[in-house]
């Protein structure tokens, strides 16, 4: 095979949830494509990775560098609430199914020692100055029902104890143990959030 396109299966292969077969199949359908859709992948992945960075209060991100994301300027999300989630696809989950209408914090993992993450690895540090300067009243854990997930949260609820008078709820019925934001739908999402619980 020729380096450069085992070059490029490798690399295709390594993207989440694709695989080896996987990346083979996306290499072949672009080097093969006459439409141009390779090269303009190319160049819309250049443009991501030079103009894209995470919002420096959220972790969402943003193309506007060290300036605040769209969620954090939209001054009518300012309600109080904070959900904090583990990584950007969580955030597009719950926007997509509009139950949430306050702002983000994606802390980009969890807690493991099995994989080695540990609480310095988590955008954390600043959520006591988040809670202060956005006058935060309540926050909301929309983490994976799992072991790593719970906790996470109880770190994140240590760390927070003398934060100010917050609140902090956590999604109710609905989703399973063990269960993901990615894999449930609109419906059951509405209700998790609506049933929220007090911790």
């Amino acid at each position: 095979m020729n380096p450069k396109i085992e070059k490029l299966i490798k690399l295709f292969a390594k993207l989440p949830r694709v695989g080896s077969r996987g990346g083979q199949r996306i290499a072949l359908a672009l080097l093969q494509d006459k439409t141009g859709r390779g090269a303009a992948l190319a160049s819309a992945i250049m443009d991501a990775v030079e103009n894209i960075a995470p919002c420096p209060r959220c972790g969402v991100l943003t193309d506007n560098g060290a300036h605040a994301c769209e969620f954090c300027r939209d001054t009518a999300r300012q309600n109080g609430q904070l959900c904090i989630v583990r990584d950007l696809s969580d955030v597009w989950v719950l926007e997509k199914s509009s139950v949430f209408h306050g702002r983000y914090h994606i802390i980009g993992g969890l807690l493991s020692g099995a994989s080695g993450v540990l609480p310095q690895d988590l955008n954390i540090a600043n959520l006591p100055t988040r809670i202060s300067d956005e006058k935060i009243t309540e926050i909301i854990f929309a983490l994976p029902n799992t072991v790593e997930g719970k906790t996470t949260q109880h770190y994140i609820m240590s760390t927070l104890s003398g934060a100010g008078d917050v609140t902090f709820s956590e999604l109710a019925s609905g989703v399973p143990l063990g269960g993901d934001l990615d894999y449930l739908d609109d419906g059951t999402l509405t209700l998790a959030f609506g049933g929220r619980k007090s911790l």
